[in-house]
């Protein structure tokens, strides 16, 4: 008897790279607004909703909006993310990620998504993955942004799998922190000393078998 059922994956920096197309648009935005924006701020994004993105560009930049022009600059800067994104291909699936869901699926394990992004359908289908997902939560059905664990556990309701027996494969802490307080063993996809609190790290799904999801501990 194997000890999950079901896997939910966050989507950026863990299926396909999308993060220097956020910082493309992110950087593009906060330069309009005469702020200065880096990769160690674009880090800090990562994992959270554009809403709160925009409110900690704004406090960098110690600048303030009126509801409208901040409902603007969001609309702007996914605009400029969209044009970033419409010439993706299959080719950007991380290594080894396509072959592990056509693994897992096979074996029976049922597969969801759980990510901040509204754009997440439209890249799934840009890269041909839609197909392997059982359920899809993206930033359209959640209300709270991670580390609430409510998008893993919306996740496991609409796979019918229980917390406990959910795997949650994510490259931000704040999505490692969602999984564990929503009672999900959590695998850090990344850098160790970045996803200190995962129950496990692994750089990449290269070297990462369905096999291996056997030898996970709680």
């Amino acid at each position: 008897m194997r000890l999950y059922e079901a896997l939910i994956f966050d989507l950026d920096g863990v299926l396909v790279d999308t993060a220097k197309y956020h910082f493309l648009a992110w950087q593009r935005l906060a330069i309009s607004l005469g702020v200065s924006f880096n990769e160690e701020m674009n880090e800090r994004l990562k994992g959270i909703s554009r809403q709160e993105s925009l409110e900690l560009i704004l406090e960098w930049g110690g600048i303030r909006l009126s509801e409208s022009d901040f409902s603007d600059a969001m609309t702007k800067k996914n605009k400029w993310y969209l044009e970033y994104i419409e010439s993706m291909n299959p080719e950007e699936v991380l290594p080894g990620v396509r072959s592990f869901l056509e693994e897992a699926k096979k074996a029976g394990y049922k597969i969801g998504l759980g990510s901040a992004s509204k754009n997440a359908p439209f890249i799934l289908d840009k890269v041909l993955l839609t197909s392997l997902f059982d359920t899809i939560i993206d930033g359209n059905r959640t209300k709270k942004s991670k580390p609430d664990p409510e998008v893993f556990l919306l996740g496991a309701l609409d796979l019918a799998i229980p917390a406990d027996k959910c795997v949650v494969f994510e490259d931000a802490q704040a999505g490692v922190q969602a999984a564990k307080a929503g009672g999900m063993m959590a695998i850090g996809v990344g850098d160790p000393d970045v996803l200190k609190e995962a129950d496990r790290v692994i750089p990449g799904f290269a070297d990462f078998t369905v096999e291996d999801l056997n030898s996970l501990k709680d």
